[in-house]
């Protein structure tokens, strides 16, 4: 059954006469055109759920009907199909070789919708979206399994990876210095770092940080510890070292630069003595041998220029610069030792006082971290976590049979309370009786309010090495014990801290740590709980009258 009541049809139509109508040229370019156009006018290759039926397939492509167009025959073909096959094969049906002209060919609208409505699966991998083959072409525009390409380094990939892609793993993207904030390509950032004039870079001799462009004249004018040659090189010292020391080294050594000076002056004035005495004994031999002045004058003409009386004035004219510069040069170095030797004993006043300082500021540091400290230590309630950080090292060293004792901070059991501190040992393979064991004790210690409190200690101690797992339910390694007063550790500490300790040499093996996470982050967690008893065995003075209470006030 055709369907005839599409405005496509008459359009179609219309264009087919249009065609047939035009010359033979008109129809050569039209053919031309057309072969390019119908080529991408095949019919759907998409799969199809259900699959596609037969009467839905074209017979040339051997695809599903794209623009299905049907012959006076009863045949339907994909209309790029049909009228390719008419310009290439000739004017006949490819199926029955009954004659056909483009003309005769009509839409079949009805199948063309059968076939828009049919089920199709997304042909992009990894989509298992279906939908009516009329909404295909919309889903692939926005469909997350499609490939496109990067438009910055052309690379291609699903379009859901496309975002991510351009923002934080094409090599292309647009980058800004956070130093200089010159725009950029990514891929460009690590060649741009070794060179960017204002990034940061650590001074290779005083490790102060500068920025690049400074770097250059931090060396040669300020760096402290750069290596520097001494002032009189020009002279012949030797010596280089750092800027610092620059000092203390004309200062120890300024007899030997002046050594140095003078040598340079001697050599200099041995040197023009040296061609004045030349000057002087050509002179001599001249005046006082008068038998040989035939034979002197022959020579001395042949080196008036450069033996004569004249050259060597102006040798000594020459010389005479050199010699000003050098007594100069003597006199400014001289004044500057005496300044640097005011400015040296000037810095070392300063600095002497400001190691005072430093020294008054450390104490005073000091003094506010064990404040901060016991004030943390009294907010703890008698509930306290030890973490054990790099608990590695001390494994490490205690399979090298080295002693391993840690010591907690301390903590309070409540404010107003007692002050008591956790003592680990990791007992070593060579141990007796308690090899490869954890021991965990108990100490009290010297707190603020100890005058208050009864003594000796009694009260309830929980200790445990807590489980880390993730998971719900939890195995700590728990032990409780109780206070006996008798014992030395309970007694109000005469020391700091307590000196004796009470608790167990083998609290937990280091083998059963594999067992649960003990361990984890490279910390051992150790939980110390703590109820104290108020003393129930006072007893009241027996010349204590107890005073009455007075009512209604």
């Amino acid at each position: 059954m055709v369907d005839c009541d599409s405005s496509r049809d008459s359009t179609f139509q219309s264009s087919c006469c249009t065609v047939n109508s035009g010359t033979r040229d008109d129809c050569s370019n039209h053919g031309q055109y057309s072969q390019t156009v119908f080529e991408e006018m095949q019919g759907y290759d998409v799969e199809f759920d259900p699959p596609l039926e037969s009467k839905y397939e074209c017979p040339i492509c051997l695809m599903a009907l794209r623009e299905a167009v049907q012959t006076p025959c009863g045949h339907r073909f994909c209309r790029g199909c049909i009228v390719k096959s008419i310009s290439d094969a000739g004017h006949k049906c490819p199926v029955d070789n009954e004659v056909l002209l483009e003309a005769q060919l009509f839409p079949d609208n009805f199948a063309k919708r059968e076939i828009l409505s049919l089920t199709v699966k997304c042909p992009n991998k990894g989509c298992y979206q279906k939908m009516e083959l009329r909404h295909l072409e919309d889903h692939q525009v926005q469909c997350e399994y499609a490939f496109v390409d990067c438009l910055q380094c052309d690379a291609v990939l699903w379009r859901k990876e496309l975002q991510q892609h351009m923002e934080t793993d094409c090599p292309k993207r647009p980058i800004t210095c956070e130093n200089c904030a010159l725009l950029m390509a990514y891929e460009d950032k690590k060649g741009h770092d070794l060179n960017c004039p204002l990034a940061n870079v650590i001074c290779e001799y005083c490790n102060m940080e500068l920025i690049r462009e400074q770097m250059q004249n931090h060396y040669n004018l300020d760096c402290p510890k750069a290596p520097v040659p001494c002032t009189f090189s020009t002279f012949g010292c030797p010596e280089k070292m750092q800027r610092n020391d620059l000092a203390m080294h004309l200062q120890d050594y300024t007899q030997a630069h002046m050594r140095m000076m003078a040598q340079t002056l001697r050599s200099v004035s041995t040197g023009l003595n040296s061609q004045v005495s030349c000057t002087d004994m050509l002179s001599s031999e001249v005046d006082f041998q008068p038998a040989a002045l035939p034979g002197l004058l022959q020579a001395s003409r042949s080196h008036s220029h450069s033996h004569s009386p004249a050259h060597g004035a102006q040798a000594s004219c020459d010389c005479a610069p050199l010699l000003q510069n050098l007594k100069e040069t003597v006199q400014q170095l001289e004044g500057r030792l005496v300044r640097q030797d005011h400015q040296i004993r000037e810095l070392a006043a300063k600095m002497e006082t400001q190691n005072g300082q430093v020294g008054e500021l450390k104490r005073g540091a000091r003094a506010l971290e064990e404040r901060v400290g016991e004030l943390e230590a009294q907010q703890c309630n008698g509930i306290f976590i030890w973490k054990v950080e790099n608990f590695s090292v001390h494994l490490l060293a205690q399979a090298e049979d080295q002693p391993v004792v840690l010591h907690s901070p301390g903590f309070y059991t409540g404010k107003p309370g007692y002050k008591l501190c956790l003592r680990m040992h990791l007992q070593t393979p060579s141990a007796q009786r308690c090899s490869n064991y954890i021991s965990l004790f108990v100490h009290t210690m010297q707190g603020e309010y100890d005058s208050y409190l009864p003594w000796p200690f009694q009260g309830t101690i929980r200790l445990s090495i807590l489980d880390q797992s993730e998971g719900p339910v939890k195995q700590n390694h728990e032990e409780i014990m109780e206070s006996k007063p008798e014992l030395l550790a309970f007694q109000r500490p005469a020391l700091q801290r307590n000196p004796k300790g009470f608790g167990y040499v083998t609290f937990l093996h280091l083998k059963a740590l594999n067992q649960r996470t003990y361990v984890k982050d490279d910390a051992l967690l150790v939980r110390c709980e703590v109820v104290t008893r108020a003393d129930l065995n006072w007893t009241r003075k027996d010349d204590f009258q107890p005073r009455s209470a007075d009512s209604g006030l």
